[in-house]
């Protein structure tokens, strides 16, 4: 069981009184390495800007989206490179889609094309979609964070009745971690509920191996221990802040210091009930829900999600009402090294689906200006079809949507040459992605930093520039 406490400093000398501060209090599982929900919620409140409304939702399309089969197909191309997929027309005046985004299609014009995403590491993970940064950039302090932790770190607040953070993502980001904090610490890390039996999903067999190596204790609960009522808890928070106030006596600490703020935040999240209630789809107006649901015949989806995967994006819409400002999640398997046509005719109408329910949601309930939706992957894949029917990964070029967050929708930004394979206009980056993400949440790119370990301040978003046609 988890402690609703928080780790004290390395250099902390025991109590004086030999007593654990992990012995007090008990909320759910353990959350990844042994960090409490307390730590998981510790931020520094922002100044008179954690009262935004802005939020961001990523949509990780794992394994790496097919942009000739989705958003730039090439017709004139010869047959091993254009593929199965005929264009079809839009909302948005010359832009095609293909055949299997027909909803999509519809709603083109609240969408922002980018046909010329470029700079990818080649990394089969998320973290460049988590944080627009390469895995090795300042791995020597500890790498870059996530935009949804620098979130919490910049806009967390200790009167919080819900993490600032929450990564939703199975398969590749939680397996291999891509909504990492970095430099800034354990603390900012995500919170990360169990949604495996909401949503199964099949793992690759190097996947299974790396998942049961973390353990079962890989996620965090959202709900107190049963054993444990409100009044209870109330009485050992007393205790624990009574011991707190003798350590600080004895000793200048500032996490010390801090730490019964952060012990009431995680205290305030997990009575108010909210988020457990956010986190129940049951909850949900089956009228409301229905616009979720899919009817497709799946067959053998492998590794692939489950059409019940579109309400994963209810979900995330239900954290946001509960005051959520980040969610991240996946859709998968878009790794089509073989077979790449007939697993799309499954992939791609679940992606329509969800992102024209999830959009047209959003719309009817006044949500939409205030949430930036973003769908991309690690990379591209390979214009020229392989023996196995497969596309392969290619980071030279490839696909990002936006929609939401009051940008400057119906365009399309990019251009790549007649196979698909290099970006041949307006290029944008991953970081240039994630520097218009931090604009659309309130935090400016320009000037908001971090302080590494080191003490030197590190923009948010690097070099990374806002697109500017959409602001």
């Amino acid at each position: 069981m988890s402690n609703l406490v928080g780790t004290p400093a390395p250099n902390a000398r025991p109590a004086p009184w030999g007593l654990s501060r992990r012995s007090f209090l008990s909320v759910g599982m353990l959350a990844p390495l042994g960090i409490s929900l307390a730590d998981l919620l510790r931020a520094e409140a922002a100044a008179g800007v954690g009262s935004s409304r802005k939020a961001v939702v990523n949509i990780h399309l794992d394994g790496g989206p097919p942009h000739m089969d989705m958003i730039d197909l090439k017709p004139q191309a010869p047959t091993e490179i254009r593929g199965e997929f005929r264009p079809i027309a839009t909302h948005l005046s010359g832009l095609e889609v293909g055949e299997l985004l027909p909803k999509l299609a519809t709603i083109a014009d609240r969408f922002t094309f980018i046909r010329s995403l470029t700079d990818s590491a080649g990394a089969h993970d998320a973290f460049q979609t988590q944080s627009g940064f390469r895995a090795a950039d300042l791995q020597a302090i500890g790498g870059r964070p996530a935009l949804g932790c620098v979130v919490a770190k910049l806009e967390g607040k200790q009167t919080d009745t819900a993490p600032p953070f929450v990564d939703l993502i199975q398969g590749r980001g939680l397996v291999r971690n891509s909504a990492r904090p970095g430099f800034l610490g354990p603390t900012y890390q995500p919170f990360r509920p169990d949604i495996s039996h909401l949503f199964a999903r099949k793992l690759e067999a190097g996947m299974e191996g790396e998942l049961a190596r973390r353990g079962a204790n890989h996620a965090v609960s959202y709900e107190l221990n049963a054993a444990l009522n409100r009044g209870r808890l109330d009485d050992r928070l007393r205790l624990l802040s009574g011991l707190d106030g003798l350590r600080r006596r004895l000793e200048t600490d500032d996490m010390m210091q801090a730490m019964d703020g952060f012990n009431r935040q995680a205290v305030g999240i997990l009575t108010s009930g909210r988020f457990a209630e956010a986190m129940d789809l049951s909850r949900e107006d089956p009228r409301a829900a229905a616009r979720y649901d899919l009817q497709l015949s799946a067959g053998d989806v492998g590794t692939s999600d489950s059409p019940s995967a579109v309400r994963k994006l209810l979900l995330a819409r239900r954290l946001i009402e509960a005051g959520v400002r980040c969610v991240s999640l996946s859709l998968s398997d878009y790794d089509t090294h073989r077979g790449n046509f007939s697993r799309l005719k499954f992939l791609l109408p679940t992606l329509d689906h969800a992102l024209h329910a999830f959009t047209t949601d959003l719309a009817e309930r006044g949500m939409l200006d205030d949430v930036t939706i973003v769908v991309w992957g690690e990379f591209g894949r390979t214009p020229k079809i392989n023996s196995g029917g497969g596309r392969d990964h290619w980071p030279a070029a490839g696909m990002c949507l936006l929609a939401g967050g009051g940008l400057r929708h119906g365009q399309v930004l990019g251009a790549t040459d007649r196979y698909g394979a290099a970006v041949t206009s307006r290029p944008v980056r991953y970081l240039d992605v994630v520097a218009t993400l931090y604009r659309s949440i309130g935090i400016d790119p320009a000037h908001a930093t971090v302080t590494d370990p080191s003490g030197r301040p590190q923009h948010v978003a690097g070099d990374g520039q806002v697109i500017g046609e959409v602001v």
